[in-house]
C-alpha cells in the first residue's frame, strides 16, 4: 500500500517511458523549475509504504533514514497516534544526530501535548542552530507556560542567530506575560529587521496596540496602563504554503494541500480534535523498545522552568 502524503523517487515503466519527454521540455524550457516538476510527477506513482517508513524510522545505523522516516511518519494521518508519540518523545531525548534530532523535535511538537512542552524547551540550548531553531519553532505549537522564560532567553541572545531568535519571537506571541513582553522589545532594537517585525507582530498580538518598531513608545505605553493585555488577540501557529507547480497539477490523483495556521496545543479546544482517537488500520506496528522512561529533564519539571538570567538588559521605559 502507498504511503500517504509523500513522493519518493522511483523507476518504473512508464517513467522510462515518459522521460525522454520530461528531458526533451526540460531542455528545450532551459528551467530547472520544469525538470523538477517532471521529477516530482514521476515520483508520485511508486511512494514508500508505510512499513518501508517505520522500518527507516527505526534504523539505528543509518541518521538519514530515520530523519525520512520520521518525516514520514509525522505527516501520516495516524502521525499523532500514541506509539508514534512515544516514538518522538525517545527520539528528542536520546538523539545524537543533529537532523534527526530536529525532525523529532518538529515531529513531536506537531503532536504532542503541553507536557512534551520542556522536553522541547530543553534543546533550545543545544549546541546545534538547526537544533535550537526547530525547538522554538516547535513551541509555537505548545502552549506552556513553563517555557517563557527559555523562549524570552534565546530572543534577548544576542549572540544567538537571528532565524533562532525570530521563531522564538513568535512563540512568545501566545503569553500575556512580563517576561515575553519585556523581551520581545528588546527584539525591537535587533539589527536583523525580521526580527523587529517577529517581535512587534507579537506585541501587537498580545495587547492589540501597534506602536510600530519604537521600542520607547511601546514601554512608555506598557508603563503606564494597568491592562496591558486587555485586548490580547488570538494566536495561531504560522504554517508553510507555496505557490503550486505543474507538477503538482500533473499529479492530479495525490492533491497538495496546505496545513492552516490553528491555535497551539493548549489553547484549542481539544475535546473536537479526534484524528487520532480511533486505531487507523494503515498504520504499520513498532517494533521498538524506549531508551529512557521519562524523556522530561529534572531540572525542567515543574510549572517554572530555571533558566539563566537572559544575557541582554531589560531597559525600563524613560
Amino acid at each position: 500500500m502507498p504511503f500517504p502524503m509523500h513522493r519518493q523517487r522511483t523507476t518504473s515503466p512508464l517513467r522510462a517511458a515518459l522521460a525522454p519527454l520530461a528531458l526533451g521540455a526540460a531542455a528545450l524550457a532551459g528551467c530547472d523549475t520544469l525538470s523538477s516538476d517532471f521529477s516530482n510527477f514521476f515520483s508520485a506513482f511508486n511512494p514508500p509504504t508505510p512499513e518501508q517508513a517505520a522500518e527507516w524510522a527505526l534504523d539505528p545505523y543509518d541518521a538519514e533514514n530515520r530523519r525520512r522516516g520520521t518525516t514520514l511518519l509525522a505527516n501520516a494521518p495516524w502521525g499523532g497516534s500514541e506509539p508514534y508519540l512515544n516514538l518522538y518523545r525517545d527520539r528528542v531525548a536520546t538523539e545524537q544526530d543533529p537532523l534527526v534530532l530536529a525532525i523529532s523535535i518538529e515531529a513531536l511538537a506537531r503532536h504532542g501535548t503541553p507536557a512534551d512542552a520542556p522536553a522541547i524547551a530543553a534543546k533550545l540550548t543545544n549546541p546545534r542552530r538547526e537544533v535550537r531553531w526547530s525547538a522554538a519553532r516547535g513551541l509555537q505549537r505548545i502552549h506552556n507556560p513553563a517555557v517563557i522564560v527559555p523562549l524570552a532567553g534565546r530572543v534577548v541572545d544576542l549572540e544567538e542567530a537571528a532565524d533562532v531568535r525570530m521563531e522564538a519571537a513568535i512563540a512568545l506571541g501566545q503569553y500575556p506575560d512580563d517576561r515575553a513582553f519585556q523581551a520581545l522589545a528588546v527584539a525591537l532594537d535587533a539589527r536583523e529587521l525580521s526580527l523587529n517585525d517577529a517581535a512587534r507582530a507579537s506585541m501587537t498580538l498580545l495587547t492589540g496596540e501597534d506602536f510600530g518598531l519604537s521600542r520607547v513608545q511601546w514601554l512608555r505605553w506598557y508603563d503606564a496602563t494597568s491592562t496591558p493585555f486587555a485586548g490580547q488577540r488570538p494566536f495561531l501557529y504560522p504554517t508553510f504554503t507555496r505557490p503550486i507547480t505543474l507538477g503538482d497539477r500533473l499529479v492530479f490523483w495525490a492533491p497538495v494541500t496546505f496545513e492552516t495556521p490553528a491555535p497551539p496545543a493548549g489553547l484549542r479546544d481539544e475535546g473536537a480534535r479526534g484524528t487520532y482517537d480511533e486505531p487507523d488500520p494503515r498504520a504499520p506496528a513498532l517494533r521498538w523498545e524506549p531508551t529512557v522512561e521519562d524523556p522530561t529533564p529534572d531540572r525542567l519539571r515543574g510549572s517554572e522552568v530555571d533558566e539563566p538570567t537572559p544575557s541582554a538588559p531589560i531597559a525600563p521605559a524613560p
